[in-house]
């Protein structure tokens, strides 16, 4: 007995020391500034410090959420910063927080902005982001699953966070990144390479798949207790194959019967979704319950991570071509629907209760496709009461007046996507 006892209270001894602690963050704070702070990215901007509010960056793992963090350190005079992901920090604890500040101020000084990697990773961490924030201090941080920041900010810090999503490169980062004019043959470069920076580097379609493979191993199985892996990453892989096409969550059980149920169906899919490697796309409806109901169209991350890890879209143009601009949609704007009655629209822009946009995609206008194309996008047009309309192609550029409609066919990577509130 005495043995159990004493061998419970070693268990329960706390096993990271102060020296050890100073160790790990210096060693972190010399691996971020050696690191290449890369090129600018365009969210920089938006890694702003504003008094009494937390600001949370999201995204994927390996889209540049450190070398943003980087980036912004590197305008600041001074900051505290620790990376969670770090596999030495695994006994770290919420109570250690204070030891962590000592070593802060220990060998840096006093200083008020904190910025915190992964933080998922440490359970209860919301609460000392809370603390520091009624002590009036500055908060950054990074997470790579949508809901639990998500969860996890709404307990304590309602109404005290502002949060910004950092997606790879995109179209003008990848010129910058390889030096390239913008062309149709860098844009068509880009929609098979897509933008993760290491993959743009290096073209090896392992880092790709590999990152799939870990996202899922260690930002779902784990985290949920997944009891087989394989049935999810199938899933996963078959989704990417399908990309811009509708699925249900009752038709995936019937192609994955291991499954069991559309529950388990909801929630694995909200797991990928979460992780930040697919996206759904509801059909437009003003009924809530019709949204909910319908036929969803799926989306994923980025171009080049879809080919690698899918079979079937190297020369796919015209899906690669609409999930492209579906990321550039999904940037800057989070409602978003597909219209389907009669014909189909690839692209609805809700800005509050009101569509303010209409776009389709298509990636060569034809006397074959033509009039389903323009069909389908007046039919959403007249529909939500909008006077213009956009195609976006690959390459074609004109304009088309039909009565009082007016549609602008415009080159999918000219097109400015911030504008289109106001067409």
């Amino acid at each position: 007995m005495d043995t159990l006892l004493t061998h419970q209270c070693i268990k329960n001894i706390r096993m990271l020391l102060k020296d050890d602690l100073l160790r790990i963050i210096r060693s972190q704070r010399e691996n971020l500034v050696s690191h290449p702070s890369g090129i600018i990215r365009e969210n920089l901007h938006n890694v702003r410090i504003i008094e009494n509010f937390a600001l949370v960056i999201s995204g994927i793992r390996r889209c540049g959420k450190s070398t943003l963090l980087l980036q912004s350190m590197k305008t600041k005079e001074h900051s505290n910063y620790v990376n969670f992901e770090d596999p030495r920090l695994k006994e770290f604890e919420i109570e250690d927080f204070e030891l962590l500040e000592e070593v802060f101020e220990q060998d840096f000084g006093k200083c008020d902005l904190f910025y915190f990697d992964e933080i998922q990773n440490l359970k209860g961490w919301e609460s000392y982001v809370r603390y520091l924030l009624e002590r009036k201090k500055n908060v950054i941080l990074t997470g790579s699953n949508a809901s639990l920041l998500s969860r996890e900010l709404g307990t304590k810090l309602t109404g005290r966070y502002l949060k910004i999503e950092l997606f790879p490169f995109s179209f003008r980062e990848f010129l910058i990144f390889r030096d390239l004019e913008e062309s149709e043959d860098s844009f068509r470069d880009y929609l098979v390479t897509g933008g993760f920076p290491e993959y743009v580097k290096t073209g090896i379609d392992e880092i790709l798949q590999t990152l799939l493979l870990d996202i899922i191993a260690r930002d779902i199985v784990v985290r949920h207790g997944i009891r087989n892996p394989k049935l999810i990453t199938e899933m996963a892989v078959y989704l990417l194959r399908n990309v811009a096409r509708e699925y249900t969550c009752s038709s995936l059980t019937k192609i994955f019967p291991s499954l069991g149920s559309v529950t388990t169906a909801v929630s694995y899919l909200g797991y990928l979704e979460d992780s930040y490697i697919l996206f759904s796309l509801s059909r437009f409806s003003y009924s809530l319950k019709s949204q909910q109901i319908n036929p969803k169209k799926i989306y994923a991350i980025d171009n080049g991570f879809l080919r690698a890890n899918s079979i079937g879209f190297s020369e796919d143009y015209g899906r690669l071509l609409e999930n492209y601009v579906f990321l550039e949609l999904r940037r800057r704007y989070r409602e978003l629907f597909y219209f389907r009655e009669q014909g189909e629209c690839d692209f609805l822009v809700k800005d509050k209760t009101v569509i303010v946009s209409a776009l389709q995609v298509c990636y060569h206008l034809n006397s074959r496709n033509q009039k389903r194309e323009i069909n389908g996008l007046l039919e959403a047009m007249n529909k939500c009461n909008l006077d213009t309309g956009y195609i976006l192609t690959f390459s074609q550029e004109e304009e088309i007046t039909i009565g009082n409609k007016r549609i602008v066919v415009r080159p999918a990577w000219k097109f400015d996507y911030d504008a289109v509130r106001v067409g």
